[in-house]
């Protein structure tokens, strides 16, 4: 019986130390990918040069679109996104995405060739994980556009309280929550490591890609060379962002009924389409069953789409 206990107890304090040593592996791990990847924004190689950090926004995407490849767009996204995955995890998801919608398109009751319903399927659901990727890079630069005008006034207390700009950027950093406090202490961490000013607010406005950053580092920039008070820009620069809330608040609330008609419209013929499969399972059979019927339902989809386009431009106003 003691020997069975014993037995027990030592199973349990190897699995109880593997744990331990699998966590420790595991977090020195993710901090030292961490420091060289800080490291190596540092010392990257290339002559310092001036940086248009409010240059156009269609100028920059055609420059971009020129000038990146798909590889490194697809960085990008990832990296903006805030998601821990690589492009190997992005591209095997996209395979099985693939995959898994090539099967359900053969079992599809689709009158169209096999390999072509897999195929349609297939590239269908393989975009699928771009898309959520997309969704969540969305939603980050949304959350990190509510949290900067709250950074901005942190700054600028932080500054009017005799903090240096550094150590005010490293409170903003340990005090603001994330993903905005992690860019912050990014931030932080290039000018410690020794960057300039200027490389580390390019990297910075490229890792926040919202207009409002670019107005904030090009404000530090500008201040550094031609003096002025810096925390009175910040916090005009934050009430500025604020009001532009206010107003975006506004346009969506005049811009509700736009959007409840779009819905309504699209989801009204597929609401009458299933309600008639549903009460009169044969009623759409000849229209289905006929070329004239058949060319009929695909205008009617085009016309949906088309129609529906139009709508949400009409309705997505910018501010």
């Amino acid at each position: 019986m003691n020997t069975m206990v014993a037995f027990c107890f030592l199973i349990i304090l190897s699995l109880l130390l593997f744990s331990i040593s699998f966590g420790l592996r595991f977090y020195e791990g993710r901090r030292r990918k961490s420091l060289v990847s800080m490291l190596r924004t540092v010392t990257e190689n290339g002559e310092e040069h001036h940086v248009n950090l409010l240059i156009d926004e269609t100028a920059r995407r055609m420059s971009a679109g020129s000038s990146q490849s798909i590889i490194e767009r697809l960085t990008g996204l990832l990296s903006e996104s805030g998601l821990d995955w690589t492009l190997q995890r992005l591209f095997t998801s996209m395979g099985v995405a693939f995959v898994v919608g090539a099967i359900g398109g053969l079992r599809a009751p689709v009158a169209a060739p096999a390999a072509i319903r897999a195929l349609a399927a297939g590239l269908c659901a393989s975009f699928l994980p771009l898309l959520f990727v997309s969704k969540k890079r969305a939603a980050r630069n949304a959350e990190l556009e509510t949290q900067l005008p709250d950074a901005l006034d942190f700054l600028s207390r932080s500054m009017r309280a005799g903090h240096a700009f550094s150590i005010s950027l490293e409170m903003v950093g340990e005090e603001i929550a994330d993903p905005l406090g992690q860019e912050f202490r990014a931030l932080f961490n290039e000018l410690n490591l020794g960057a300039s000013l200027e490389r580390a607010f390019a990297n910075f406005a490229k890792r926040v890609p919202i207009p409002d950053t670019r107005f904030f580092s090009s404000a530090v920039l500008l201040q550094r060379q031609t003096g002025g008070n810096l925390s009175e820009i910040l916090n005009r620069l934050s009430h500025i962002i604020r009001e532009r809330f206010r107003l975006r608040g506004q346009v969506k609330a005049a811009s509700a009924h736009g959007r409840l008609t779009a819905t309504i419209l699209t989801i009204l013929p597929l609401a009458t389409l299933a309600g008639l499969v549903i009460t009169s399972p044969g009623y759409l059979d000849p229209l289905l069953e006929s070329p004239t019927g058949r060319k009929i339902i695909s205008v009617g989809i085009l016309a949906q789409i088309v129609g529906n386009f139009f709508i949400r431009k009409i309705i997505k106003i910018k501010v």
